[in-house]
């Protein structure tokens, strides 16, 4: 028997609770016992978001609350500065340039995190710029950007809208959506919020709403006003996605029996012991500067394939954790610390790797890992 554990950055476990919710006979989502349903949910969201703006549930994956975050409000030719600094960075250029924004690139080096003084000088000499686009965790290479930072940098030297990728981010990290100033901000259900994948969640400012009243880009599905409109009387616009709105709703009582403030001390407590106990073990942090608290990018010792390293986890040791991509392929592999984890799961995870290591003959001390992690843990 090979008993399986999930510790990739999405999709992440489901809570027993949530599971059980998920399992009770489906209800219609138009019927009048969905509404109470889908009323707590918006307040829960409300909640997590730190916001008193709607936070918008759409049937989709987080990637789809990304494209509605550029055609609800920008208009074809439009200036959009994009942070790139990995594989979803990427994501964020492709979709502007889909609907023909034009984008100006701040490249940032894989591994690093974005100096604001970079987006400062690209503002100062790039004038009427409508939107600046980033992701909170660059999930490709564990690097978090301090969106606090970035905010105050925009707010200061333009009036674009600040839109913000958190699908990973949102609850391993502190985002204050209204006090830093957050115009936009994307999650998904299958990362820290616990959930199976196909609910996008997006909030939006009053200020980005007056600019949905300009926008031009041709939009059916994702339409956000008429969701928002449809939503604030508890419905959605199209069918909801009524199990996962059920299960959100589980895995949002968690969160507020736990606290949030807990929930963030929680997910950096575990980054910090995963850390730890991969130097310990001898190898290096793919993320050089500022590591997210949801997921750790992991070097591959020298001469070992890091894609090699993430099979060997799942065939032979049952631990699901994710690859290297694009030019970090083979280079690094990737263990989530994120959602409905706790403090054996990642010794679990780190024993795992020592023990892999060791089947690939890779030089290692099994349990120097595990005691490094136990020691911050215990």
């Amino acid at each position: 028997m090979l008993k399986k554990y999930l510790l990739a950055p999405g999709p992440t476990p489901v809570p027993p609770e949530a599971l059980a919710a998920m399992s009770m006979p489906m209800i219609h989502h138009r019927a009048p016992d969905f509404i109470p349903i889908f009323e707590a949910a918006r307040a829960g969201l409300k909640n997590l978001y730190q916001t008193t703006s709607d936070v918008l549930m759409l049937c989709s994956t987080g990637t789809g609350g990304m494209v509605a975050a550029v055609t609800n409000f920008f208009n074809h030719g439009d200036k959009a500065i994009v942070v790139n600094g990995g594989k979803f960075g990427e994501r964020w250029i492709k979709i502007c340039q889909s609907f023909k924004l034009e984008v100006i690139e701040i490249k940032v080096k894989w591994g690093y995190t974005l100096n604001p003084s970079q987006l400062e000088e690209v503002l100062k000499n790039n004038s009427g710029v409508k939107g600046v686009f980033v992701q909170a965790t660059e999930t490709s290479t564990g690097v978090n950007h301090d969106i606090e930072a970035i905010a105050a940098v925009v707010k200061k030297h333009s009036d674009a809208l600040l839109v913000v990728d958190a699908i990973s981010s949102l609850v391993a990290h502190d985002l204050k959506t209204d006090a830093w100033g957050i115009d936009i901000m994307v999650g998904g259900s299958q990362k820290g919020l616990m959930l199976p994948p196909g609910l996008a969640l997006i909030s939006v400012s009053e200020r980005a709403w007056k600019m949905a009243e300009t926008s031009k880009i041709e939009k059916f599905y994702f339409n956000l006003k008429t969701e928002r409109k449809k939503q604030q009387d508890n419905q959605t616009n199209f069918t909801s996605a009524v199990t996962l709105i059920i299960g959100l709703n589980e895995s949002l009582k968690i969160i507020q029996n736990e606290g949030l403030d807990n929930v963030f001390k929680r997910h950096a407590l575990l980054a910090h012991a995963t850390r730890e106990a991969v130097k310990a073990i001898g190898m290096g942090l793919y993320a050089k500067e500022m590591p997210s608290n949801a997921v750790t990018a992991i070097e591959a010792p020298a001469g070992v394939d890091g894609q090699k390293i993430y099979k060997i986890l799942r065939e032979r040791y049952g631990v699901t954790a994710a690859g290297g991509q694009d030019e970090a392929k083979g280079k690094i592999f990737r263990i989530a610390h994120l959602g409905y984890s706790d403090r054996f799961d990642i010794i679990t995870a780190i024993a795992a790797i020592e023990m892999t290591l060791k089947t690939l003959g890779a030089p290692v001390t099994l349990g120097k890992g595990v005691a490094a992690c136990e020691e911050i843990l215990a």
